[in-house]
């Protein structure tokens, strides 16, 4: 599960869940703090070793599940929504254990990246990925990406959580490697919004009745 003193929970204004490391940023949470710790406990569970970090991000998007599923599950295809990712060859029939081979845009600290696809699950919208190799310092990087459904401004909306674990590299210390690594979530997950968004407009998404909100 996320360690202690080195996991930390981006969550917007509130953060998901206690204790020492846990931080805050800059989106409110009220009121769905106790619902988002539980899914964190429940899918996001990262064993920390020596001189790891660990952290756990939230975006809430304005498109319903399936169609922000429709992205995220492309292993294949990670350039749908991810803005520094200019090609992908995936070896395998997507299938638990196929590796894609990605190719980094210019501007960041890497060129090349080969991803595992670890779990991927379409029932309950889980996609694993382990990096197991490329020209970066991101050595044992796991992440675990869930979608859970809830209701924004009385629409179908979708709750994401994405969180991660990596070796902090030598001569960094454990925040300037999350707060890097979060700093590229982030571009993605608000990536990820706009294109869903974009699409839920394109397909007039009707307004939820009986859906409790969670907003």
């Amino acid at each position: 599960m996320l360690g202690a003193s080195r996991a930390r929970a981006s969550i917007g204004a509130t953060a998901v869940g206690g204790g020492a490391g846990w931080w805050a940023d800059d989106m409110s949470l009220t009121g769905c703090r106790a619902v988002e710790t539980e899914f964190v406990r429940r899918y996001h569970r990262h064993e920390l070793r020596e001189n790891q970090c660990s952290s756990a991000l939230v975006k809430h998007i304005k498109a319903p599940i399936h169609l922000v599923w429709s992205l995220v599950r492309r292993f294949d295809q990670p350039q749908k929504y991810k803005p520094f990712v200019s090609r992908c060859v995936v070896q395998g029939d997507m299938e638990i254990g196929s590796v894609r081979q990605v190719n980094v845009k210019t501007g960041l600290p890497a060129t090349t990246s080969t991803e595992r696809l670890e779990f991927l699950d379409d029932d309950e919208h889980v996609l694993s990925i382990k990096i197991v190799g490329g020209d970066h310092r991101l050595k044992n990087y796991s992440s675990v990406v869930t979608l859970h459904p809830e209701t924004i401004d009385e629409r179908p909306g979708t709750l994401v959580i994405e969180s991660f674990v990596v070796d902090v590299p030598d001569g960094n210390t454990e925040d300037d490697t999350c707060f890097f690594i979060e700093a590229l979530i982030k571009c993605n997950l608000k990536s990820l919004a706009d294109v869903s968004e974009h699409l839920a407009v394109q397909n007039r998404a009707e307004p939820m009745e009986g859906h409790q909100a969670c907003v």
